[in-house]
């Protein structure tokens, strides 16, 4: 056995597909009504990363977001902000510079985001400018087509070496789990994400057709579940990709909710990566159709 063979059977994964569909549907119809109410749609603001990572950002653009950020407490008291901006690595430095708050969070996308084709040097040299320009957190995207050759060293090596550069900052590995299809899959990229040091198991670019699904979340909860009972590692989790609706984060807040708990029910251990989910359930919060991020 090498040490990825061991590393797998350590942590072999419990549930066919069928199993995930199956189970999915029962949690959902036990428990989803119970959090469907304001107080969760609240929560589940607090744990939006405002993202925005389009061919035509500008600086216009981020720094309206920022201003957005800066003008929520005043224009909703009472309602808790979102827990970070989140840009391409060129916009840090401008969202730092027109946030009031110099602890708002900035996550920058890095890597060779979205597709991770690109030298490892790169990833790592892009990681460090957007750590020096002002992000506080990094998501990069997990090397899917390595992945699926069973080039396992060298997906390990690539966050390793990104997770030492960020040090202390929070490091959120995307797994593209539309591309990883299967729950065994989904379940081997996430144990060995969190091996190589992955703060955060993140499920998709927002990038390409099939995106966060609750199929995932689940998958990927158990696996987080089962690598802080093996290890005593607490890791934390975001749904990202396709998560618009009050609903879907209602979803996805209920299943983190029933397989991990309570405890990871804050921006500490769950993040949403969204960019229409912030006015979606700030209308819901406040009963009407509202437009403000």
């Amino acid at each position: 056995m090498n040490k990825f063979e061991e590393l797998f059977a350590q942590y072999p994964c419990p549930f066919t597909d069928e199993q995930v569909k199956a189970q999915v549907s029962d949690i959902q119809s036990a428990h989803f009504a119970e959090n469907n109410n304001v107080e969760v749609w609240k929560q589940c603001l607090s744990q939006i990363d405002y993202t925005t990572l389009s061919a035509d950002d500008t600086i216009a653009k981020v720094e309206g977001m920022a201003k957005a950020v800066n003008d929520f407490p005043k224009a909703f008291p009472g309602i808790p902000n979102v827990a970070a901006i989140c840009v391409y690595p060129a916009m840090a430095e401008y969202v730092r510079e027109a946030l009031n708050d110099p602890k708002f969070n900035i996550a920058c996308c890095c890597a060779g985001f979205p597709a991770a084709q690109t030298f490892p040097e790169i990833k790592v040299a892009e990681t460090a400018m957007a750590l020096k320009c002002g992000a506080t957190e990094v998501d990069i995207v997990l090397s899917v087509g390595k992945f699926l050759e069973g080039r396992y060293q060298d997906c390990y090596d690539e966050i390793n070496e990104i997770k030492a550069v960020c040090g202390e900052h929070h490091l959120k590995v995307i797994l593209e789990t539309g591309l990883l299809k299967t729950a065994e899959n989904i379940w081997k990229a996430s144990i060995l994400a969190m091996a190589a040091g992955a703060d955060f198991i993140k499920t998709s670019t927002g990038k390409i057709s099939v995106n966060a699904t609750p199929e995932a979340t689940f998958v990927m909860c158990h696996a987080i579940k089962a690598w802080l009972d093996k290890t005593g590692e607490k890791k934390c989790y975001k749904p990202a990709g396709g998560v618009s609706t009050t609903e879907d984060a209602v979803l996805h807040y209920t299943l983190v909710k029933e397989i991990l708990g309570k405890e990871w029910l804050n921006n500490e251990c769950f993040r949403f990566g969204a960019s229409r989910l912030a006015n979606n359930l700030l209308s819901s919060i406040v009963g009407k159709e509202t437009k403000f991020f």
